[in-house]
């Protein structure tokens, strides 16, 4: 593999990693917003689905640092 194509894919793999991260604080100030207001239900809701996407992100961190670590050596 070229050293080009591996940056594009390091490239393509932190811009997934960035989005998931970015949705997960998305609906985590949705459910900050909801909660202030009063809507329960809403803010439950949106925290969940915070906590999945924080726990994604945290996953595919850890699997693409692990696949970097067993390249290098």
């Amino acid at each position: 593999m070229t050293l080009a194509a591996q940056l594009r894919e390091a490239v393509l793999d932190l811009q997934r990693r960035a989005s998931m991260l970015y949705y997960a604080l998305v609906f985590f100030i949705i459910a900050i917003v909801a909660a202030v207001f009063g809507f329960g239900g809403i803010a439950a809701g949106a925290v969940s689905i915070a906590k999945i996407l924080f726990v994604i992100f945290l996953i595919l961190t850890l699997v693409s640092l692990i696949a970097n670590f067993s390249r290098r050596v």
